[in-house]
């Protein structure tokens, strides 16, 4: 397929008339061809109006359509072949395999959001039958469904072109609830941006849908995004990228007549917790785990082990020797763009001013390549330096030594919100651990045990998400199949005739729903 610059508004190709982006390939530093013009509010106003006339036919599409629609989708990005492959590395620098399995992965939660649509559970069916003869009122017939909000803005993210991106999971829980999704391309690859969105748009087509059902802009600056967010018709807003950005479009939405969620992903530094007894039978081996989480895709996953928080003594000594030992050998990896390798040099130059080196990775030899990077301190400079908490985007991380257990409460107490909070432990840590669960549930969407939290597994039970600023909103999660319920809203029939109820509300059940039928749960 020829790349051709051009956005989708809908199934029309239109060039835009902003500021132009290109594709870089970080190895070299070199601009990719073409040329992708940005919209304008213009743009963003045929897309609103597109998305808005598609969405009571789209969220009127039965079940097992929609279904097969997020299938066809699935289908279509694999069609794409090595083509899709060889755009997303020449644009991003991350290996083919990493690519390979990312593709994996986007097709993985297209088909996983099929099966959470056909099986119609996050439709949550509650019926309380009429009680005509209740004294000293009676009680109405009510039936309540969930119904889409309407269509969502997604903004596609740097370090994941696939999953994170085009028809990544924002993208795949909003068709999955029935909205129509106007996607903003990431200005990091928008090459592979425009390859996903066609084949996005050739499924609508196949599906004989409505083309609003999806379009796909290019801006380079905040103007498409901003828009996006302020147009009324655009009911919420899937986000993953800086703490700046994720802010800014919340503010967007807040000052609206009309204010609308934002679901941001933004800023987490995912805090490991080594407790004495683990610490002391395993040092090494937790220090093999550590460095390899770290230094995984150059330390750019939002769940990264940004920081080590252990009571200090010889155990800890021997962790941070064993680890300083390996990421001393550890190679330089190219970075996504040349924006997020300086971010990145910016990070460590001024988080070295605040905390001790203790190791540093293997020199880049091309542009834009990550030198890993260990710093420690003392937890009570952690307490008392705001700037030891920040996040680095990439494979730094700093250790924090603690005096005592107490000392460990308070740093954890000191946290901001997070996506992660593990737990390395052995029997004799066990009570140690579960005094500080209480403080841990409060601090992180996802608690681990005896593992990393670099890797997010697509099913029913995962949370990606947490407290601010790792979220702008705790009660959701963007990975899983509960990621549909940030697209929904309910609806309460009253005492409507059966002709007039929703196929998921008749008396009969048609769909065969496993309702809550007047406080009991169907089988």
């Amino acid at each position: 397929m020829t790349l051709t610059g051009n956005m989708l508004i809908g199934q029309q190709a239109i060039t835009g008339n902003r500021e132009a982006i290109h594709g870089i390939d970080p190895a070299t530093g070199l601009p990719l061809e073409p040329t992708y013009h940005g919209g304008s509010g213009e743009h963003v106003e045929q897309a609103c109006a597109l998305a808005w006339s598609a969405l009571d036919s789209y969220r009127a599409t039965p079940l097992e359509a929609r279904a097969e629609f997020l299938e066809t989708i699935a289908g279509e990005i694999e069609a794409l072949g090595d083509e899709l492959i060889d755009r997303a590395v020449a644009e991003t620098g991350l290996p083919r395999p990493r690519i390979q399995g990312e593709r994996g992965r986007t097709c993985q939660q297209l088909r996983t959001f099929a099966r959470t649509v056909r099986a119609g559970e996050w439709l949550d069916v509650r019926v309380d039958s009429a009680l005509p003869e209740r004294q000293p009122l009676p009680r109405p017939d009510l039936r309540q469904r969930q119904v889409p909000l309407g269509p969502v803005a997604v903004f596609g993210a740097s370090n994941f072109p696939l999953a994170f991106s085009v028809a990544g999971g924002d993208t795949a829980s909003a068709l999955a609830a029935g909205c129509p999704v106007i996607v903003k391309a990431h200005g990091a690859h928008p090459g592979t941006g425009e390859l996903v969105g066609r084949a996005v748009a050739r499924a609508v087509k196949m599906c004989g849908l409505h083309e609003g059902v999806f379009s796909l802009l290019y801006g380079s600056g905040r103007e498409v995004g901003i828009a996006l967010v302020s147009d009324p018709r655009i009911k919420a807003v899937g986000f993953t990228g800086s703490r700046s950005g994720g802010i800014a479009l919340c503010n967007a939405a807040l000052a609206r007549p009309e204010p609308i969620p934002v679901y941001a992903e933004m800023s987490s530094i995912n805090p490991v917790l080594l407790f004495p007894a683990a610490l002391q039978s395993r040092p090494e081996a937790l220090a093999q785990g550590f460095v390899t989480s770290l230094t995984q895709g150059a330390g750019q996953f939002c769940t990264n082990p940004g920081l080590v928080i252990a009571r200090q003594g010889p155990d800890l000594e021997r962790f941070i020797k064993t680890a300083a030992q390996l990421l001393r050998n550890s190679p330089a990896q190219t970075m996504l763009t040349p924006g997020i390798f300086n971010a990145y040099e910016s990070g460590v130059g001024s988080l070295a001013e605040h905390a001790q080196t203790v190791a540093r990775g293997l020199r880049g030899e091309t542009p834009n390549q990550c030198q890993a990077h260990l710093f420690v301190t003392q937890a009570s400079d952690f307490l008392a330096d705001p700037a030891l908490q920040a996040e680095m985007f990439g494979a730094a991380s700093l250790i924090v030594h603690c005096a005592s257990e107490a000392q460990i409460r308070q740093v954890i107490e000191h946290l901001e919100g997070q996506l992660t909070a593990t737990l390395h432990l052995d029997d004799a840590d066990v009570e140690s651990a579960r005094a500080l669960l209480p403080t841990l549930e409060r601090k992180a969407g996802r608690l681990l045990v005896n593992g990393w939290p670099t890797g997010v597994e697509v099913c029913d039970a995962m949370v990606h998400g947490g407290p601010f600023p790792a979220t702008s909103d705790a009660r959701s999660t963007s990975v899983g199949t509960a990621a549909i319920l940030r697209f929904l809203r309910p609806v309460c029939y009253q005492d409507f005739p059966d002709a007039l109820l929703p196929a998921a509300l008749k008396h009969g059940n048609p769909l065969q729903l496993r309702r809550l039928l007047d406080g009991q749960r169907e089988a």
